[in-house]
């Protein structure tokens, strides 16, 4: 490796560095200096180790790579494989239990919470991971398999399982993971990315109201039908009344007699 190459990686390795500590500032309210960021997140720790090994593994240096992934996942609790492409400004909060398999493709300004998994479904060697786009952000504990595409800027709700792809925009949760209609985007930061990943729609409990007033209408109906078919054989008489009430015909018959 040529010595104008070396300058050239270390200032590309130093500019992903500066730009994905600078992110955390914009996505944690909790992170306060730098040295805080540096020493006490995880998921810094990760990321950095794999804008390392991500390059050793482009240059063939591939069991080196993985013993530096090793060491970042025994450090860290974040295991990143050195063949995934991690775009930029790309953060992981609270950083424990995440896994991003080999052929991963991850954009720019992307959020994974604790717990997420990218995982591949096939024992075949290709792309076999999933693919996320521009500012996705992927709630704590969901799980994301499969060569599959996540479109920029959709959102993956907490624990959901996805295995088919997002468009972009789009808002997923359940398992398995299914498209919901979100309510407007909430305040986004100078990443364009909508941390309010809480206020996600309820999909089972939304159709559970509809179908119960579904059936509130129908139950409706179906009294009203056994009204009409309980009367429907009555035969409206008014004998009773003309003979004894009064005001009645014969009431009236008397009232004439006497006069």
């Amino acid at each position: 490796m040529s010595a104008a190459s070396d300058r050239q990686l270390k200032t590309t390795l130093w500019g992903q560095w500066r730009e994905d500590i600078a992110s955390v500032f914009e996505r944690d309210p909790a992170a306060r200096t730098t040295l805080e960021v540096l020493t006490t997140y995880p998921g810094v720790h990760a990321l950095m180790f794999h804008r390392i090994s991500h390059r050793l593994w482009q240059r063939g240096w591939r069991y080196s790579a993985r013993f530096l992934s090793f060491g970042a996942r025994l450090l860290s609790n974040v295991d990143i494989h050195p063949g995934a492409t991690i775009g930029a400004r790309f953060f992981i909060d609270h950083g424990a239990g995440v896994v991003i398999g080999e052929t991963a493709v991850i954009g720019n300004d992307v959020t994974l919470y604790h717990g997420v998994t990218l995982g591949g479904t096939s024992w075949k060697k290709g792309k076999r991971h999933p693919t996320l786009g521009n500012g996705v952000m992927v709630g704590a504990g969901a799980k994301i398999l499969g060569n599959i595409t996540l479109g920029d800027h959709s959102r993956v709700g907490a624990n959901s399982v996805v295995v088919e792809d997002v468009p972009p925009a789009c808002t997923v949760v359940g398992i398995p993971g299914k498209v919901v209609r979100l309510r407007p985007a909430g305040e986004l930061n100078p990443y364009g990315i909508d941390l309010d990943h809480h206020l996600i729609p309820d999909p089972v409990g939304k159709a559970i109201s509809c179908l119960l007033s579904r059936i509130d209408t129908l139950e409706a109906r179906l009294d009203q039908r056994d009204a009409a078919e309980r009367y429907a054989q009555c035969d409206v008489s008014n004998e009773i009344c003309e003979k004894d009430c009064p005001g009645g015909q014969a009431a009236r018959g008397q009232e004439a007699l006497a006069r």
